[in-house]
């Protein structure tokens, strides 16, 4: 597992054996970092990001969402939505009901955002299949589709969420900047 250190950020990126490696753990690295700044987390911190296959994604599915069948990507944030900046891409009423007394860390520790899942296996089928992107219905590198599956997990590590129309938009529009598109 390699751990990546991007003042001030850590990043410890797992690919699960027999998993295909889309892209340099440096380099999935550099996403996290620059989607942790944009999003405002608090920092230093660090993130777990996990690139694994269908089968993982769908036990965790059922185990965490109650939803069968795989998913591209899973997050498992560890703060609460109101230790991060507010912003249109939250619902403000669940900011609200997550505030709560902060754990106190030793000196010198850095907090664990959480860890983020992913299923390498549906990146590819999405990209190569033209279901990828934002909109489900690009054609585009496994690498890109891993890229933006790494984006929208840690954004949602930070608070986001598109569960409403207008918090769809801010999380998209936000993807759509960081990812250059």
């Amino acid at each position: 597992m390699p751990t990546i250190y991007l003042a001030p950020w850590r990043v410890d990126v797992t690919v699960r054996p027999g998993v295909p490696r889309l892209a340099p753990a440096r380099a999935i690295a550099r996403i996290v970092a620059k989607a942790l700044t944009a999003a405002g987390a608090p920092a230093p911190a660090s993130v777990g990001v996990i690139l694994s296959d269908d089968r993982e994604l769908a036990a965790l599915n059922h185990s965490a969402m109650a939803k069968e069948g795989p998913t591209d990507v899973l997050s498992f944030p560890l703060l609460p939505p109101a230790d991060f900046p507010p912003h249109a891409g939250q619902d403000g009423a669940a900011r609200l009901r997550s505030r709560m007394p902060r754990f106190q860390l030793p000196p010198g520790r850095r907090p664990h955002l959480g860890e983020i899942v992913i299923s390498v296996e549906r990146a590819v089928g999405q990209a190569t299949g033209g279901l990828g992107g934002q909109t489900g219905d690009l054609r585009w590198t496994p690498a890109e589709e891993l890229r933006l599956l790494v984006t929208h997990g840690v954004l949602h590590l930070c608070g986001w969420d598109h569960a409403e129309p207008a918090e769809e938009a801010a999380m998209r529009a936000t993807e759509s900047r960081l990812l250059g598109a």
